[in-house]
């Protein structure tokens, strides 16, 4: 019996190991028009989701990215530990305001920290928003963000 219980425990971990080392499980996706652009983002509003992102990417569509939702305006912070794709990240205030855009270094432990107090924040190829024609001052519309 203890035998049992003890393959039972080790076939346990190794179940959520794996589960955790293939991505773990989908996030919703929304399409929000950026710029000329539609995007078709994965939202992160957990604070698990948020802080995985987009850790161990090694692929990411011209179109695709992914939008970090919290439940209140506030200073962020982002880096790119772990994330080996160049991406631009967007600082967006609750309005669906622009506030600002960087660029991000693949794997760099810097922070990039939003100079304002935002609700927001988008990642995209880096980029992405110059190709689109997005800047700062422009406005999201988040509605379908909201209706979800």
């Amino acid at each position: 019996m203890n035998r049992a219980k003890r393959y039972t425990g080790l076939l346990l971990a190794l179940s959520l190991w794996v589960i955790t080392a293939c991505g773990e499980e989908e996030l919703d996706v929304v399409e929000l028009q950026i710029g000329a652009d539609t995007y078709r983002l994965e939202i992160a509003a957990t604070p698990e989701e948020r802080q995985r992102g987009l850790m161990f990417r090694e692929e990411l569509g011209d179109y695709e990215g992914m939008i970090f939702v919290f439940e209140r305006d506030r200073h962020l912070s982002f880096w790119m530990k772990d994330t080996p794709l160049p991406l631009s990240i967007a600082y967006v205030s609750r309005d669906g305001t622009i506030k600002e855009i960087h660029h991000m270094r693949p794997l760099s432990t810097r922070p990039v920290e939003s100079s304002y107090a935002v609700r927001y924040a988008i990642e995209l190829p880096q980029g992405a928003f110059a190709r689109s024609g997005a800047r700062v001052g422009d406005r999201i519309d988040l509605g379908p963000l909201k209706k979800r």
